[in-house]
């Protein structure tokens, strides 16, 4: 191929291989270009072009992008799998969401979606547990499992952390976890906080017959993740959590390794996915972040609310139908709810979502009225009830928890 130019990524009849990856982008084109003139440089710059015309001799493999469905305010590009590192997330997303983000050809750009090609698909592991912990770690596997961070997020001391753990867990809570900003500080020292946790987590298991667990935040550079899940391990914990957005695809990939040879589960907390996904305009949709997420190995993501909680959200029902959905057999993920959640908002999230998923609720349990146990009381009943095919404010007339909590907040969501 001589003379490598932008209308060379450009094909309007061209019809994409099974084998290519396909990724769709919102873009608006920077002045005086045109919708064309903006997709040549987007594949081009996301593939092997560059400004400058080219004459091309032997030694060239081509792997050069393909823009071919171009519409009012939309692209959609064809990608060789050939251009592509397998099994390299970081490299993947160096094509697709590099430089393009910041060309001057574009005003704004988003990626929206990708169909992932069979290839380079099976060259990522996926999760290991996927839905399956509700079964194989918990007794959940028929409702959705519960979890919740101890409030105040930050500055309470191993000692009181572990002590809400266990009022949540005999209060009915499957799963306690970190918030995403405690990991190993004076306060509550990760060693510290672990073993305390685990002791009344084990203390908890042998009054209410039920497994209880913990969702520990061992987010660090990777080899402190690594001692960090060995020592979660030693204790008979059976997750991690991992803020895989602040971390980078890079260490997510590293520590499902680890994981997978320790038999842990990854809890993904997506901390900083708003700076990537909250614009419509700009970004990297938080359907394409999941889609990540999955392919690199986690067996949990916080997705949403489908508005009910106090976070924004984006399509949190399609994102986790795509998260359930089959993947050229790759596991599935469990999708997470959290954010301003309470018993009030159990039947209308449910509703929403489903079942399959882990309802996590914060300040809906340790707000009570009558503290941490009745609220863990009051979120179970509540799920309960929705099993049962009850409604919640029927349900509440036998259990003075509930009650108590649907007097306190209502169905009303926090801003």
């Amino acid at each position: 191929m001589t003379g490598i130019s932008y209308s060379d990524f450009v094909d309007t009849e061209y019809q994409p291989a099974d084998s290519e990856l396909v990724c769709e982008f919102a873009i608006q084109p920077a002045e005086g270009l045109s919708m064309d003139d903006a997709a040549g440089r987007v594949a081009s710059e996301s593939s092997n072009g560059t400004w400058a015309k080219l004459e091309v001799g032997d030694g060239f493999t081509d792997v050069s992008a393909t823009a071919f469905d171009i519409g009012d305010g939309q692209i959609t590009v064809a990608y060789s799998v050939e251009l592509f590192e397998l099994g390299n997330m970081p490299q993947v997303l160096s094509c697709i969401a590099g430089n393009i983000m910041g060309m001057k050809a574009v005003e704004s750009i988003r990626l929206q979606d990708c169909d992932w090609p069979a290839e380079l698909t099976q060259s990522f592991p996926g999760p290991q547990f996927g839905s399956a912990v509700k079964s194989t770690f918990l007794n959940a596997a028929d409702r959705p499992a519960l979890a919740t961070v101890p409030k105040p997020k930050v500055g309470l001391s191993s000692e009181r952390h572990a002590q809400i753990g266990y009022e949540a867990w005999t209060g009915g809570v499957d799963l306690l976890k970190d918030d995403e900003n405690l990991s190993n500080q004076p306060f509550n020292s990760f060693a510290e906080r672990v073993r305390r946790s685990f002791e009344l987590a084990a203390k908890a298991e042998a009054e209410t017959g039920d497994p209880k667990d913990y969702l520990v935040n061992i987010t660090a550079d990777v080899e402190t993740m690594k001692d960090r899940a060995d020592l979660v391990a030693e204790h008979g914990g059976n997750f991690v959590m991992v803020d895989v957005i602040t971390v980078g695809w890079g260490a997510v990939q590293s520590i499902r390794k680890y994981a997978g040879e320790l038999g842990l589960a990854i809890h993904a907390h997506r901390a900083m996915h708003a700076a990537f996904d909250r614009m419509s305009h700009h970004g990297v949709s938080m359907r394409v972040l999941a889609q990540i997420a999955r392919l690199t190995g986690v067996d949990h993501i916080h997705t949403g609310t489908a508005n009910l909680g106090k976070l924004e959200n984006e399509d949190t029902a399609g994102i986790n139908d795509w998260l359930q959905s089959d993947l050229h057999g790759l596991s599935d993920v469990l999708p997470v709810a959290s954010g301003g959640l309470h018993p009030g908002t159990v039947e209308p999230l449910l509703d929403a979502l489903g079942t399959n998923l882990i309802v996590q609720a914060g300040g809906g349990i340790h707000g009570h009225p009558d503290g941490t146990h009745e609220g863990a009381k009051a979120l179970r009943q509540a799920v309960d009830a929705y099993d049962a095919g009850i409604p919640v404010t029927e349900a509440a007339t036998d259990h003075p928890a509930l009650q108590t909590a649907l007097d306190e907040w209502g169905s009303q969501t926090p801003i």
